[in-house]
């Protein structure tokens, strides 16, 4: 291990962005296989995965980005260390409800039972599978980013403390990752189709993560002056994600408690591998 970890320190960090990003979508590609063991799924599993993933999403969104990145701004800005970081902030959220306004999809559990019901013409067009899939498509990217800006900052930051917490951050985003793809794949089979067509989908949706932590390690490499911006905009990109989708779907279904414990396992698992790591 310490070998592989050796040489994955001396690689470019563009190159660690992409191996990281492959790294989180082979772990939702292990969520999606849960589907070959099982044709159902208990909704209060699904509830306390979806919190957990909740947890570990809004504990790297602070450790590992919005804290970076108002440390990075505080050189260029001084006392006001804190815009950049409120500005992108703001902006990924934006940006992410722009994309659920265009993109129609579905909620990953309550609105899979009530797709019969989509009324709009758009909408018909498209399969209940088709729009699981774009859901937690759109929702994987800023994932996928959150890690490429983490390790693209390395280029200013190389500290072996700034290298860890990316790693946790790529790890922490994997374990979340799992039950995603769970989450996708399991509905799917359920809808009555095959567990290897169930399997596909569930695994191609995380394949924008690598994607975006290239276009995220690349972007502030080429533009380090808006590395805190796009720190930050990972951050509310994800913490959109957690508000609107994890936590309403993890607290619909009737196990409000533990979907709440799970997601409080998954906060305080994150911020251990952030601060005790880091």
């Amino acid at each position: 291990m310490g070998v592989i970890m050796n040489w994955f320190q001396s690689q470019s960090v563009v190159l660690q962005a992409f191996l990281a990003g492959l790294f989180t979508w082979g772990c939702t590609i292990v969520g999606s296989a849960i589907v070959f063991f099982f044709k159902h799924i208990s909704r209060k599993l699904l509830d306390i995965m979806m919190g957990f993933a909740a947890g570990v999403m809004i504990a790297a969104s602070f450790w590992s980005l919005l804290q970076p990145s108002i440390e990075y701004a505080e050189n260029s800005y001084g006392s006001l260390a804190w815009l950049p970081a409120a500005i992108g902030f703001l902006t990924g959220g934006f940006f992410l409800r722009l994309i659920d306004a265009i993109v129609p999809h579905l909620h990953m559990t309550k609105e899979i039972e009530e797709a019969e019901s989509i009324h709009t013409p758009r909408e018909k067009k498209l399969s209940k599978t088709t729009l699981l899939f774009l859901a937690i498509t759109i929702h994987n990217f800023p994932e996928g980013l959150a890690v490429g800006v983490a390790f693209g900052a390395l280029a200013s930051n190389p500290s072996p403390e700034a290298f860890i917490g990316a790693v946790g951050l790529a790890i922490g985003i994997g374990l979340q990752n799992i039950p995603e793809g769970a989450a996708l794949s399991i509905p799917i089979r359920t809808d009555g189709k095959s567990r290897l067509n169930a399997f596909y989908w569930g695994s191609m949706s995380a394949i924008v993560e690598p994607v975006g932590a290239l276009l995220g390690a690349v972007a502030v490499l080429s533009m380090t002056a808006i590395l805190p911006y796009a720190l930050s905009f990972a951050a509310g990109a994800m913490i959109f994600v957690v508000v609107e989708e994890l936590i309403p779907d993890s607290q619909t279904n009737g196990n409000t408690d533990v979907a709440t414990l799970g997601l409080m396992v998954g906060f305080v698992i994150m911020m251990i591998l952030d601060v005790a790591l880091g």
